[in-house]
């Protein structure tokens, strides 16, 4: 039976803190995603619901970007992927009656877990200039409000639109050509704050900055290199393809500051035996300090030049550039350097070079502890240099495999969602719509934030996402956003970002994905692209939780029309009634999209050209991949501090938090811990159990400060700590990002442990 939702916030002070788990998944992951959905959906709708998700003829998981196999169990989801679902398909209500009774300062000050709590929004909502209180307005007065404030706008680029992974390709590629038809190319996206650093690295090494490999590629390897990412939690559908490689044969190596459970054993509930004993995965554990990444690859990449016949020369002759100038580079890599940077052991590495030397096909699989560090796309450069050097770009079992966050992050960016969009992308766009676009780069997400927080942007709309809680330096995205003439949220749920509003503020309720979408024509389907370039169909199934509720395509088409008027050239009425028309537009103006409507309608859908992994070509400046040879980085550690990573909790989905609870790593009922070093602890004179502010330092001297974390003594890797975003967003300096990428960099904060006032 659903449940109701929280009156009040819960108390989060005194979390239960036990060892953490060595395996993940199994019969506990079972029972917990079962109370989850219940909770929210109750029983009959769980099944119905759950039983749809991820199926060919039904809805995409709207939680992460992990590939679907091609034979699918009726149960094809995970715990996280569920209670994504379950948030969405749920029978709470957020009404124009709950916004009376909440005036927007209690809301500011409730937890985003609360929040999150209360339900589907229902109705559009209109915070006027000066009010107290959300109250419910028309579509027609909202996309007014909307056109009244770009209207009195001095320049389209005083807007900005951001959108969130969750945005289906229809809906990114009508948000893009709205945005570029009224003059602006400010299309920041969360892509800025996770893979930016992946795809700044990849296109410039092999010439498209997506992953190289497929699932299957997965099953095939002899070995799969696991580094800065813990899919037990992320992405939990992934331990299966790993699982199933391992009984091909491979072996696995995780690089990792934390041991994560889902990476040392996986209970898998489809099998009997994952039901018990399950399956161990990692071969070889390197327990690698924050940032040291580079430093071990480059390192690897020196001992392989050294192993004789290691090297595939065939390919490096035909399909390499700047071999040379990066062999240089590599021979100059010092040991002592190395295990200072990494933290690892001189038999930790040579045993690792060993599982290389013994591989024939190798994957490298990456997530935000590689791109969120101010060195991030050289250390992404290393790893494909990593790569070439053996061959394993462009072989079955074999390449790059950045794992993407959000179920549609990376078809967001296909379609055109970026502020610095390729010439060819325009010119098409040009050709098909008879439009000339901006050609002016516009801002990423920390541009954004500086503009707004400098009063050159003035208008803010997000399609999807938590803009607020996802970015860093809480205290200035919050004042920045504040300084906004207008903030509006297109959402399905309420999160912080609609309670920290500009001057005015709208709500805009839309369609969820597991909700059926009928406009003129008949019923709608949408599509995504997944993690590894495979574009398929996604079918809701359920009502919709209101009939005041939009769908994203037809918010923007309908946004559109009013903003642009008779000045307009693209048939947005047409678009809305018929997401096929969309589709026709886009197969003539993506590259891969071809036939488009035909392709989609296949059950599974179809994979995207990719040139490395299809034809072993470069698209290139030079026509072939490109090893680097950039300086080994690592972040350097001052005396009686500590490197901070953030990372999200298992009951947390990106800034959704679904509970309070981390179980795989012993931790229940609050998030405010930090996990700390026994041995650190012991040298800072704190103890387990004693509560403390983090305290971050960077070269601007501001204080940036997290008051009342538990102290959980926590296997990390010495010198290393860790705690949940977007709790410690606020320690991540706006200006420390990474080099090219402009990533935040929230994988190696500085911060310093003070006691607490509450201890």
């Amino acid at each position: 039976m659903a449940t109701k939702p929280p009156q009040a916030d819960p108390v989060q002070d005194a979390p239960q803190v036990a060892g953490p788990q060595h395996a993940a998944a199994g019969l506990a992951a079972i029972g917990h995603t079962l109370r989850a959905a219940q909770r929210q959906m109750g029983v009959r709708r769980t099944m119905l619901t759950l039983l749809n998700v991820n199926q060919k003829d039904g809805f995409d998981c709207p939680g992460c970007a992990w590939p679907e196999p091609d034979h699918r169990h009726k149960a094809e989801f995970c715990e996280n992927g569920a209670k994504a679902v379950a948030e969405e398909a749920t029978l709470r209500r957020v009404t124009p009656e709950f916004f009376a009774a909440h005036p927007v300062a209690d809301l500011a000050g409730r937890s985003g877990y609360w929040l999150g709590q209360q339900g589907r929004l229902t109705h559009p909502m209109y915070l006027p200039e000066g009010g107290d209180h959300y109250e419910p307005v028309t579509w027609e007065r909202a996309f007014d409000i909307v056109a009244e404030e770009i209207g009195a706008l001095a320049s389209p680029d005083e807007a900005v639109f951001y959108t969130s992974g969750r945005t289906s390709n229809e809906a990114a590629f009508l948000y893009q050509l709205f945005a570029r038809e009224l003059g602006t190319n400010n299309l920041p996206d969360c892509s800025n704050m996770c893979h930016e650093s992946s795809g700044s690295a990849l296109n410039e090494t092999i010439g498209i900055g997506k992953g190289s490999v497929l699932l299957e590629d997965l099953h095939r390897a002899d070995l799969i290199i696991v580094a800065g990412q813990n899919p037990g939690t992320n992405h939990p559908r992934m331990l299966t393809a790993l699982e199933e490689a391992k009984a091909n044969g491979a072996r696995i190596i995780s690089v990792n500051p934390l041991p994560e459970a889902g990476l040392e054993r996986f209970k898998n509930p489809q099998t009997a035996k994952g039901l018990t004993a399950g399956a161990a995965l990692t071969d070889l554990f390197l327990q690698i300090r924050i940032g040291g990444d580079q430093a071990l690859f480059r390192l690897l990449n020196k001992l392989v030049l050294e192993a004789e016949g290691a090297v595939d020369e065939e390919f490096v002759r035909e399909h390499t550039h700047g071999f040379e100038e990066f062999a240089a580079a590599a021979r100059a890599a010092d040991w002592d350097e190395t295990l200072r940077a990494t933290g690892l052991t001189r038999a930790e590495i040579e045993r690792a070079l060993d599982m290389v030397l013994a591989s024939q096909r190798t994957i490298v699989c990456w997530a935000m502890g590689l791109t969120q560090h101010k060195h991030s796309v050289p250390t992404i450069r290393e790893v494909v240099n990593f790569l070439l050097l053996r061959g394993n770009i462009g072989r079955p079992g074999a390449g790059v495999c950045p794992v993407r966050g959000h179920s549609n992050v990376q078809g967001d960016r296909t379609m055109g969602i970026f502020e610095r969009p390729a010439p060819a992308f325009l010119d098409a766009l040009e050709e098909e719509f008879g439009f000339t676009p901006p050609r002016a780069h516009g801002y990423d997400v920390v541009r954004a934030i500086r503009a707004l927080r400098d009063g050159e942007a003035k208008v803010f709309f997000a399609m999807g996402g938590n803009f607020v809680s996802a970015s860093p330096d809480t205290e200035v995205t919050e004042a920045a956003v504040r300084r906004a003439r207008l903030t509006v949220h297109v959402s399905t749920k309420l999160n912080r970002s609609h309670v920290v509003t500009g001057a005015r503020a709208l709500i805009l309720p839309t369609l969820g994905r597991t909700e059926r979408d009928v406009q003129d024509s008949g019923e709608q389907f949408v599509t995504v692209e997944d993690s590894m370039g495979m574009v398929h169909a996604s079918r809701g199934r359920l009502e919709p939780a209101s009939g005041h509720l939009l769908s994203e395509p037809a918010i923007v088409c309908r946004l559109a029309r009013r903003v642009l008027g008779g000045r307009s050239v693209v048939p947005w009425e047409e678009f809305e009634g018929d997401y096929a028309a969309v589709r026709d537009r886009i197969a003539r103006v993506v590259p891969g999209f071809t036939d488009f409507n035909a392709r989609v309608a296949r059950p599974g859908g179809f994979a995207l050209p990719h040139a490395p992994r299809d034809e072993r070509r470069f698209p290139t400046a030079t026509g072939k991949a490109n090893f680097t040879a950039a300086p080994v980085e690592y972040p350097e550690l001052p005396e009686g501090r500590l490197l901070l990573q953030t990372l999200r909790s298992h009951d947390q989905y990106n800034t959704t938090i679904y509970g309070l609870d981390d179980r795989y790593r012993g931790i229940r009922g609050g998030r405010r811990v930090v996990l700390v070093n026994a041995g650190d602890a012991r040298a800072l004179g704190v103890a387990d159990g004693s509560y403390v502010d983090l305290v971050s330092e960077w070269k601007d001297g501001v204080e940036r400060r997290a008051p009342g974390f538990r102290v959980v003594v926590y296997p990390t890797a010495r010198g290393c700590a860790a705690a949940y975003y977007p709790e410690t967003n606020v320690l991540v300096p706006l200006d420390a990002t990474a080099d090219t990428s402009n990533t935040p960099a929230s994988k190696s904060v500085v911060v310093r442990l003070e006691q607490s006032a509450t201890d």
